[in-house]
């Protein structure tokens, strides 16, 4: 690990609530970025940014749209445009969307800025506007419009090192910069997933790395139905985010950033008539869990990839 050394840039109006002081220092890589209307950024905001840009890097290369709420993310997805991403991605979790940062992977074209316009936003970053979309936004109070000038594929090997400072120590540790390769996951039951069904389970992978232990995914077309996190159990939180997607989940990919241990995680996925569960594996329970999907005609990747994030 190197060493680290942080100067100090400015001091922020506050951090999370009013009474807490807070500064933004530097790092040896930042992103360029400029702030194109509104008032100057505040430490929400730059949370909120840097989550929804480490989730749109791992789409960098197609029309992605993700939304933002409190630093957790309330709906994700790829789009033949990115007006189709968006109103995929906001039909996840409407109300939570509201007064949330959106983040685009390409440029804020007008028909989309319509609708962005027409509910509450805090802010909005994308790589550029279109001169009607940025006349349009403009006009929305409150609002902060980011352009990011850092291409977000190069976000991927910046911030290599995430750094905690607690009262027992200095945490430091590589930054979870995990890849899943389909030629190497393991197929593990029965009910073999279609090829489509494997495109979408890779999808959920991307996004569940994001969010926080323990948490569940459900998407369908590259597009998520229901996000939970900070749950204590993977059974939780299948079932908070099959709330979510209600009757959207049938059919649908399941991702749980850690292993599934318990029958009532499966059971969940049944009432929600899930067709396929992709998730870590590696506990001595890996084959009852098997098992059960088996008998309910379940499809079940197993990455041997856990992905908890605290």
């Amino acid at each position: 690990m190197r060493e680290f050394r942080f100067d100090r840039i400015k001091e922020l109006k506050y951090g999370e609530n009013p009474h807490q002081k807070a500064s933004l220092y530097s790092a040896e890589e930042m992103a360029d970025y400029e702030v194109l209307f509104g008032k100057e950024l505040s430490y929400d905001n730059i949370l909120n940014l840097s989550e929804i840009t480490r989730i749109l890097s791992e789409f960098y290369d197609v029309p992605a749209v993700a939304i933002m709420k409190h630093a957790s993310c309330c709906g994700v997805a790829l789009g033949r445009n990115i007006e189709d991403a968006y109103n995929r991605a906001f039909d996840c979790d409407p109300v939570s969307a509201f007064y949330g940062t959106i983040g685009f992977t390409k440029p804020l074209d007008y028909e989309t800025a319509k609708h962005v316009n027409s509910m509450g936003v805090k802010a909005i970053i994308a790589p550029d506007f279109h001169p009607k979309a940025l006349e349009l936004i403009k006009e929305n109070p409150g609002l902060k419009l980011v352009k990011l000038n850092t291409p977000l594929k190069n976000l991927r090997t910046m911030c290599l090192e995430e750094v905690k400072i607690t009262p027992f120590g200095v945490l430091i540790q590589d930054r979870n910069n995990s890849e899943l390769d389909k030629e190497l996951f393991k197929v593990v039951s029965k009910t073999k997933p279609t090829a489509e069904q494997i495109e979408d389970a890779i999808f959920a992978w991307k996004v569940i790395k994001h969010a926080s232990t323990d948490a569940a995914v459900i998407v369908k077309d590259f597009a998520t139905l229901g996000i939970t996190k900070n749950e204590t159990n993977s059974a939780s939180a299948i079932e908070s985010a099959l709330k979510i997607a209600c009757d959207g989940s049938k059919d649908a990919i399941i991702a749980t950033d850690g292993i599934i241990y318990s029958q009532d995680a499966i059971y969940a996925a049944v009432q929600g008539r899930i067709a396929l569960i992709i998730q870590p594996g590696g506990s001595s329970k890996d084959q009852e869990i098997i098992n059960l999907a088996d008998k309910y005609g379940i499809a079940m990747i197993m990455t041997g990839i856990r992905n908890h994030k605290y």
